[in-house]
C-alpha cells in the first residue's frame, strides 16, 4: 500500500512537472512571438532602422562601378557620358540608403539633381530575355513589337495598366545606335523601378510629380527640393518663399498657399488620369514645394493606380488590422475573411491627419487671420482628419476657408 501510494505521488509529481513545462513552453513561446510580432511592426513603421549606412565612399564605389559598366558598353544612358567623361555630373553627398534603394545628390552642369536606383549594382536587375541570343551589336533585330509587347507587360506588372503603345513613349529607347544593347539592357533595368515608371509617364501629366531629367543605366536622375521634415515649425523649409515676414503674416500666408496646392494635388490625383491614383505612404519627407509653392511628391514608391490598389488590399483577414497597408486602409468580411478591395479612407484624409493638424490645430501665426476665420478652419481640418472617406462636401469647404484666408493676409497687406 505505501509502495502504492508512493508510487500515485511520484506519478502526480510528474505530472505537475509536466504540465508546468508545457505552461513554461507555452509561456516561452508567447514572449517570442510577442517580440517578433513587434519586431515586424516596428520594420513597417520604421523601415530605415534596417537600412543600410550611407556614405560618400560606398555611394563613390558605386559610382565607379556604374561607370565601369558603360566603359564596358553593358549600360548606356543620356547622362553617362558627362557622368564617366566629361566630368560634368559630379558627385555631392549621400542622402540616404533605404531598403536597397540608393539616393545621391550631385550637381549637373550647375544645376543640383537627385540620382536614384532601386538597387547598387546594374548585375541586381533582371537582364532582358530576347537579348540572350544576340551575342553581337550587329546580330539579328529584335523586332520592335515584341519589345514593345515586353515593354506594355512590364508596366502592366509594375502599375496594374494596360497602356497603348502610343503611351510607351517616355518608357522606350527609341533610337538605334552603336550602343542599342547597352540602351535595351538600360532601359528593362529602369523598368523595374515603380518609382521610374511613375515619374516618366506622369512628369507631361502632372506638375505634382518629378520630371524625369535623364539616365545613366539603372540611375534616373530627377529635379533637387528639399524634402519637408517632422523637424521643420511649418513641416517645409520656407525660409525663401516668406523672406523677411518669416514667423508671422508671412509664414501663415505660405502655409495656406501650400495648403491649397495639396488640396490641388489631391483633386489632380482622384480626378484627372484614367484610375485614381493612392498614396499609401503621406508624410512631410516624401513631399516638396518649389520656389512657387506648388506641392511636389518626391517619392511615389508607395503611389498605387486604383487597379493594383484593390490587388493589393484583397488579402485574407481575421479582423480590419489585417486590412491596413500602411495609409491605405480597408475593411475584413467576416463571413468570407477577405479584405475588401475598395479602400474606406482617401488621400484627403490622411493629409488632412498628418499635414493640415499640424498647421491648423493652433491659431496661425498672424494677427492678420480673424478668429472665426481661424476657428471656422481648424474645425474643418477636425472634420476632414476624422472622416474616413472625407465627403466632397469637406474638399470644397477647406479650400472656401483657405482662400479666404489667402483674402484676408493679402488685404493687410496694402
Amino acid at each position: 500500500m505505501a509502495r502504492a501510494a508512493s508510487a500515485r505521488g511520484r506519478a502526480r509529481r510528474r505530472g505537475r512537472c509536466g504540465r508546468c513545462g508545457q505552461c513554461a513552453l507555452l509561456a516561452c513561446a508567447a514572449w517570442t512571438a510577442g517580440w517578433v510580432l513587434a519586431g515586424a511592426l516596428l520594420l513597417r513603421a520604421h523601415p530605415g532602422v534596417l537600412s543600410e549606412r550611407c556614405t560618400d565612399e560606398k555611394s563613390r564605389r558605386i559610382l565607379a562601378a556604374l561607370c565601369q559598366d558603360y566603359r564596358g558598353g553593358a549600360l548606356t544612358g543620356d547622362l553617362c557620358e558627362d557622368l564617366c567623361v566629361a566630368g560634368k555630373l559630379l558627385y555631392r553627398r549621400c542622402l540616404y540608403y533605404e531598403r536597397g534603394k540608393k539616393v545621391l545628390q550631385a550637381d549637373w552642369r550647375g544645376r543640383p539633381v537627385v540620382l536614384k536606383s532601386k538597387s547598387a549594382a546594374f548585375s541586381s536587375f533582371q537582364p532582358l530575355g530576347l537579348l540572350e541570343g544576340e551575342q553581337e551589336e550587329g546580330g539579328p533585330d529584335v523586332p520592335e513589337a515584341e519589345l514593345l509587347l515586353m515593354v506594355a507587360g512590364q508596366v502592366k506588372s509594375a502599375l496594374g495598366l494596360e497602356l497603348p503603345n502610343s503611351s510607351l513613349g517616355p518608357l522606350w529607347p527609341g533610337r538605334r545606335g552603336a550602343r542599342w544593347r547597352g540602351q535595351l539592357a538600360s532601359a528593362w533595368a529602369l523598368l523595374q523601378q515603380e518609382e521610374y515608371v511613375y515619374f516618366s509617364l506622369l512628369q507631361d501629366l502632372s506638375r505634382h510629380v518629378l520630371p524625369v531629367l535623364g539616365s545613366c543605366g539603372h540611375f534616373y536622375a530627377v529635379e533637387y527640393l528639399a524634402a519637408g521634415s517632422p523637424h521643420h515649425g511649418a513641416l517645409f523649409p520656407l525660409d525663401e518663399a516668406t523672406g523677411p515676414l518669416w514667423g508671422g503674416q508671412g509664414q501663415a500666408k505660405a502655409v495656406s498657399d501650400i495648403a491649397l496646392s495639396f488640396l490641388d494635388m489631391v483633386n489632380h490625383f482622384h480626378s484627372d488620369f484614367s484610375h485614381r491614383l493612392h498614396l499609401c505612404d503621406i508624410k512631410p519627407e516624401n513631399f516638396a514645394i518649389r520656389s512657387d509653392l506648388t506641392v511636389v511628391a518626391i517619392d511615389v514608391d508607395m503611389a498605387f493606380f486604383e487597379p493594383k490598389m484593390r490587388e493589393i488590399l484583397e488579402q485574407n483577414c481575421t479582423g480590419d488590422e489585417d486590412c491596413n497597408f500602411f495609409d491605405c486602409f480597408s475593411k475584413c468580411d467576416l463571413r468570407v475573411n477577405k479584405c475588401g478591395a475598395q479602400r474606406v479612407n482617401s488621400n484627403l484624409q490622411v493629409i488632412c491627419d498628418k499635414i493640415f493638424r499640424h498647421w491648423f490645430s493652433s491659431p496661425l501665426k498672424s494677427s492678420a487671420v480673424s478668429f472665426p476665420l481661424q476657428l471656422q478652419l481648424r474645425e474643418a481640418v477636425q472634420e476632414c482628419a476624422d472622416s474616413p472617406r472625407a465627403a466632397p462636401s469637406v474638399f470644397w469647404k477647406l479650400r472656401r476657408l483657405l482662400q479666404a484666408t489667402q483674402r484676408e493676409l493679402q488685404g493687410a497687406e496694402k
